[in-house]
């Protein structure tokens, strides 16, 4: 069974007449790298946010773990599923950088002991140690976007959606998070990367997804070998 089952899925925004997603069906299973590419206005945000369960389908069904999604709270998703968003404004909330990292799994139960040892290898990673007392906002949009993909890794879900993760990351700190999420797909958790960076894609991606015009052109497993590069 696939973790993530989208099946004949439409979706037309309200007061528009023209569909975004026209029979989408995909599948993804709880392992591997896949890219979500295409043409801006092609329907890959949207798309990864119904798989949230943010939006609705107008037809057809989304499955997690081979339950409607509409079975799930927004909660019992996140807890599952990871989501970085494209702009981390929407994403930051807490009042120091420490804190968003914490945030997650704090509220997931853990010891304090755990919090504090988690975020510490979090910020360490993504360079964010220095500014661990700064109030969020007040960082760059690249160590915004640094920040967010923390907090949502500290949590560990058993599966990933990114949405433009290399977006204000220099040429270093994209191969550091290219590195990060090797290990987590040789972990056994999987990830979609909804991405125009091509050239982060080819390194990364195992399997990449072509939307155009709402439709899926091109679903293909080229880049098989991807996850097991160091």
């Amino acid at each position: 069974m696939a973790f993530l089952e989208i099946d004949q899925v439409s979706f037309t925004y309200p007061k528009h007449d023209k569909p975004v997603l026209t029979e989408i069906d995909l599948q993804f299973d709880r392992a591997g790298i896949t890219a979500v590419v295409g043409p801006n206005g092609c329907g890959k945000t949207t798309l990864t946010k119904l798989m949230i369960g943010v939006l609705q389908a107008t037809e057809g069904e989304i499955r997690l773990t081979g339950r409607p999604i509409a079975d799930f709270s927004l909660a019992e998703i996140g807890r599952r599923v990871g989501y970085v968003f494209q702009n981390p404004d929407l994403q930051l909330f807490c009042g120091t950088v420490a804190e968003e990292v914490g945030f997650g799994p704090a509220n997931l139960g853990y010891e304090p002991a755990a919090v504090a040892e988690r975020v510490g290898f979090y910020l360490d990673y993504f360079e964010l140690t220095a500014y661990r007392n700064t109030f969020p906002m007040h960082l760059s949009h690249g160590e915004k976007q640094r920040l967010a993909i923390a907090a949502v890794l500290a949590n560990e879900p058993d599966f990933l959606i990114l949405d433009e993760p290399t977006t204000g990351l220099d040429a270093y700190r994209k191969r550091l998070l290219e590195d990060y999420l090797k290990k987590i797909a040789r972990s056994g958790r999987g990830m979609i990367l909804v991405s125009h960076d091509t050239a982060f894609v080819d390194r990364v991606a195992e399997r990449v997804i072509v939307l155009e015009n709402g439709r899926v052109i091109e679903d293909s497993r080229r880049k098989g070998k991807a996850a097991d590069e160091a």
